[in-house]
């Protein structure tokens, strides 16, 4: 299911990592499914959702219904991806765009009711802009026995310096910071920072007060200890996104005018846990980090979260290789509770910036559960000896055929055809397909180049029987 499919929005740098193989940790991998319907939401000047369905042979259906049923009464597939992100929906008053993540979610869990079966689903990043209705979409999925996976694709980036807290730390403060906008790139910066604090003694227990601070107020809380600047700036050091500048001269209080941080977010743990998520201009590039003071270390231990190249969009590789596990073993690589925290958080936190910066308490966010080990799901760093920053970035849906690549063990298989034995990998089919009422010619004669643009999308995957995962070895389903 896709709200919107345009050159580099995440239904284009996460689908491509469906069609075709990629690489993850250094290594080629085959997605090992095939991807067999689409529901398009909103298409835009820059559309390449025609011309993808067109070379992959995937037929596009104006329901979401049909798009899981493939044209009949009962579900025929056996995962859903629901990318409700980009496209031209409504910005409400407190400045949250209304994306339709509820409603794709509840047309999936309708036809999952009328067969009398589910299939795992990923909802890409936070579940909505409403609590109430993130709430009644987890509930559901729980009552339903629904495999349900969530949430951004930060915290599966490359660590440097590598940074793993051990299970029970004595974490008493933490911080994250991004380098991007308001409600959208805040979102990632608490996934950041759950993915690393939910580890801390006692496990997860909840939230119980929120606040967004900007201006003199934030340098007021830090001045009263509600957080540390100086964790932040280790943080921040890691991997400066300014030039020629200390994270000292960059992480405080502005002389005049704007400084260097826009926005904080104050997260008050049930557990006494203090953290903010910090947002800060733009530098060279986007940029994560995190930092944390644990008990009994002398000073703050610290780290980034690499993207690679290309802005982000390689990032999207592990995503997809996690999103496929999880349809594969039915089962989320890490609990869909930690998204569902980041989902609530994030929306008090745009009703206290509504409400003129006022602190809230949130005691409907206690929201317990113990974090699962997904390391296995992270990028290491091997990628980038592959993809690096000298390597133009590539246009349309194969970017291997632009990435020198050693000779493969074994050919890879790929929607049914043998895709490659060396380093180039491209299978280049073109077929008409029929979209929203159209003849096969009529949308074949639709078809443009690819674009350059941004996007965000839900589709319906089926694996493919007999293909294998390249990193498992295991039978699709």
């Amino acid at each position: 299911m896709l709200t919107e499919f345009t050159y580099r929005s995440h239904a284009h740098v996460l689908l491509e990592n469906f069609l075709e193989p990629y690489l993850f940790n250094g290594k080629v991998t085959s997605p090992g499914m095939e991807v067999v319907s689409f529901y398009v939401d909103q298409f835009s000047e820059r559309d390449m959702a025609r011309e993808v369905a067109t070379r992959y042979h995937i037929r596009i259906y104006p329901t979401i219904a049909e798009a899981l049923c493939l044209g009949g009464e009962k579900l025929a597939i056996d995962g859903v991806l629901s990318i409700g992100e980009h496209g031209k929906y409504p910005v409400n008053e407190k400045g949250q765009r209304e994306y339709p993540r509820k409603r794709f979610f509840d047309e999936i869990v309708a036809v999952f009711r009328r067969s009398g079966r589910v299939a795992p689903i990923f909802n890409d990043k936070h579940l909505s802009f409403r609590w109430n209705w993130a709430k009644e979409m987890y509930d559901t999925a729980q009552r339903l026995e629904v495999p349900f996976m969530a949430g951004s694709s930060v915290p599966l980036a490359e660590r440097r310096p590598r940074l793993e807290l051990p299970r029970g730390a004595r974490i008493t403060e933490a911080v994250s910071i991004h380098s991007g906008p308001i409600e959208s790139y805040d979102f990632h910066g608490l996934e950041v920072l759950q993915s690393m604090v939910e580890f801390r003694r006692g496990a997860e227990t909840g939230v119980a007060r929120v606040q967004f601070l900007q201006g003199e107020e934030l340098w007021k809380a830090a001045s009263e200890g509600l957080w540390s600047p100086d964790v932040a700036q280790a943080a921040l050091s890691t991997d400066l996104p300014v030039n020629n500048a200390l994270a000292s001269d960059l992480i405080r209080p502005p002389d005049k005018g704007e400084g260097f941080v826009k926005h904080g977010i104050l997260v008050h743990y049930l557990d006494g846990l203090r953290s903010i998520v910090l947002a800060v201009k733009s530098g060279a590039g986007t940029k994560w980090h995190f930092g944390c003071r644990v008990a009994g270390q002398s000073k703050p231990l610290a780290t980034s979260f690499h993207v690679g190249p290309w802005q982000n969009r390689n990032l999207f590789k592990a995503l997809a290789h996690a999103v496929q596990t999880h349809f594969r073993q039915r089962r989320a690589p890490y609990p869909i509770e930690r998204t569902l925290l980041t989902t609530g958080v994030l929306a008090a936190a745009m009703d206290s910036r509504f409400e003129n910066d006022r602190s809230l308490q949130t005691p409907h966010l206690n929201v317990a559960y113990q974090a699962r080990d997904f390391r296995k799901m992270r990028e290491m760093g091997a990628t980038w000896r592959m993809i690096t920053e000298d390597i133009p970035e590539p246009p349309g849906m194969n970017m291997l055929d632009y990435v020198p690549l050693p000779p493969l063990s074994k050919p890879l298989s790929m929607n049914g055809t043998v895709v490659g034995q060396a380093s180039r990998l491209s299978l280049g089919r073109l077929a008409p397909v029929s979209i929203a009422g159209e003849t096969p010619a009529q949308a074949a004669g639709t078809v443009a180049p690819l674009p350059s643009g941004k996007f965000m999308v839900p589709l319906h995957v089926k694996e493919r029987k007999g293909a294998t995962h390249e990193s498992t070895g295991n039978p699709a389903r």
